[in-house]
C-alpha cells in the first residue's frame, strides 16, 4: 500500500545534515592534527592506551573534548535518517565518533607539539554518546518534523538545505579573533611564509609610508562594511522571496555578534569582550546596515554580483593593509593553551570562508546560465 494511502509522508535524507556532518569531520581532522608538525615513527604507536591517565588535567579540557564531538554525534544520527533510526542510529554514531577519535589520538603519537591519552577517547566517546542521544530527539522534530520540512521548502530557493552550510560556516568565522571585524580571508603572510617566491603585505605599500589614524579608521570601516554586507548577502542569496529576509538577516548579524562577544571573552579575558568594537568598526557596520537595508529587498542576482564585488574588495585589502597594532597588543594577551586544537580549526575556517563563500556564488552563476 502506498505512503498517500497510509497517510504518512516518506522522508528523503537530509542533504544539508550530510555536508555538515562532513565539513564537520574535516574540522575534527584538522583541530586534531594541528599545526602539522610530524615525527619519527614511534615503536608502539598504540602504547598511550595502557599507560595511566595524565596526572595534570582540567575540568576545562574535560568539558571541551566533551563538548567538540556532540555536534559530531548529532550530525551523525541526523545523516543517518531516515534509513537508520533509533537505537540502531545512536550505536552507529558513538562507534564512529570513537573510531575517529581513536584515529586522531593515535596519529597524535606522530606530532611532536601533541600528547595523546587515553583520558580523551573517552570523553569524545562521552561527547559522541550525548550528542547522538540529543540527536535521536533533535531529527524528528527539526528534519522530518511537517513544519520545519515546510518552512525550509518554503524560505529556500534550492530544494536543497546544504546551501546552508556556507552561512553557518560564516558564523563559525568571527570564532577567530582577526585584525578586523569581519575581515576574513587573511592568507597571504601564511602563503608567503610557505612559498617564498609570493609576494608579502609590503611589497603592495610603498617603503616608508604609514598609515595615518584617519586612514586606518577609513581602512577599517571599509573592510568591515565589505564583509558584514557580503556575509549577509550570501545568507539572503540561498533564501525565497517568501521568506522573512529582513528578519532573518537581523538574526544572523545578531548571532554573529554574540558570537564575537563570546569569543573574545573567552579568549581574551570578560574585560576584552567588546574589544573588537573600534571606531572603524562601529562606522563599518553602521554603513554596513545602511547598504543592508536597500540591497536585502533587491533580486537575488544583484545581490549576487554586489556579494562578489564586496567579498573580492575585502579579501585585497585585509591581505595588503598593515596589521592593526592596537589588535595586536591585545593579542598579547591571548595564551592559546587551552584552545590549541580550537584555534586552529577555527583559524583555518576564518581563512578560507571568503574563497568558499565566492566560489559558492559563482558557481550559483554557472548553474543558472546552464539552465537558462
Amino acid at each position: 500500500m502506498s505512503d498517500w494511502l497510509l497517510g504518512t509522508r516518506r522522508h528523503r535524507p537530509s542533504s544539508f545534515s550530510r555536508t555538515a556532518l562532513l565539513v564537520y569531520v574535516l574540522l575534527i581532522i584538522y583541530a586534531s592534527l594541528y599545526p602539522f608538525s610530524w615525527s619519527p615513527k614511534p615503536e608502539y604507536p598504540f602504547a598511550y592506551l595502557l599507560e595511566p591517565s595524565p596526572r595534570y588535567w582540567t575540568w576545562f579540557d574535560i568539558l571541551t573534548n566533551v563538548a567538540g564531538y556532540i555536534p559530531l554525534g548529532v550530525l551523525m544520527v541526523a545523516a543517518l535518517s531516515p534509513a537508520v533510526r533509533g537505537a540502531t542510529a545512536c550505536l552507529l554514531s558513538v562507534l564512529a565518533g570513537i573510531a575517529l577519535s581513536l584515529t586522531m589520538e593515535t596519529t597524535q603519537v606522530y606530532l611532536p607539539g601533541r600528547v595523546p591519552s587515553r583520558l580523551d577517547l573517552l570523553t569524545n566517546a562521552g561527547g559522541s554518546l550525548a550528542g547522538a542521544l540529543m540527536g535521536m530527539v533533535l531529527t524528528p522534530l527539526l528534519l522530518h518534523g511537517d513544519r520545519a520540512h515546510r518552512l525550509l521548502q518554503r524560505w529556500l530557493r534550492s530544494s536543497s538545505s546544504r546551501v546552508l552550510i556556507v552561512p553557518m560556516l560564516w558564523l563559525v568565522a568571527q570564532l577567530y579573533p582577526q585584525n578586523y571585524l569581519f575581515g576574513h580571508g587573511q592568507v597571504l603572510s601564511t602563503l608567503s611564509g610557505w612559498i617564498p617566491s609570493l609576494p608579502t603585505r609590503a611589497t603592495f605599500i610603498r617603503a616608508g609610508t604609514h598609515l595615518s589614524v584617519e586612514q586606518y579608521w577609513l581602512s577599517e570601516t571599509i573592510i568591515t562594511a565589505s564583509g558584514m554586507v557580503g556575509g549577509v548577502l550570501v545568507f539572503l542569496y540561498v533564501l525565497d522571496k517568501s521568506a522573512p529576509r529582513l528578519l532573518l538577516a537581523i538574526l544572523l548579524l545578531l548571532s554573529a555578534l554574540s558570537v564575537k562577544v563570546l569569543a573574545c571573552a573567552l579568549l581574551y579575558t570578560p574585560g576584552n569582550a567588546l574589544v573588537w568594537l573600534t571606531p572603524g568598526a562601529a562606522g563599518g557596520m553602521l554603513v554596513g546596515l545602511l547598504m543592508l537595508s536597500g540591497l536585502v529587498f533587491t533580486h537575488s542576482a544583484v545581490q549576487r554580483r554586489i556579494g562578489i564585488f564586496l567579498l573580492l574588495g575585502s579579501l585585497f585589502l585585509v591581505n595588503t593593509l598593515p596589521d592593526n597594532q592596537y589588535f595586536l597588543s591585545t593579542l598579547q594577551t591571548w595564551s592559546q593553551g587551552k584552545f590549541l586544537n580550537f584555534n586552529g580549526m577555527t583559524r583555518f575556517v576564518a581563512s578560507i570562508w571568503p574563497f568558499v563563500a565566492l566560489g559558492f556564488l559563482f558557481l550559483s552563476v554557472y548553474n543558472t546560465r546552464h539552465h537558462q
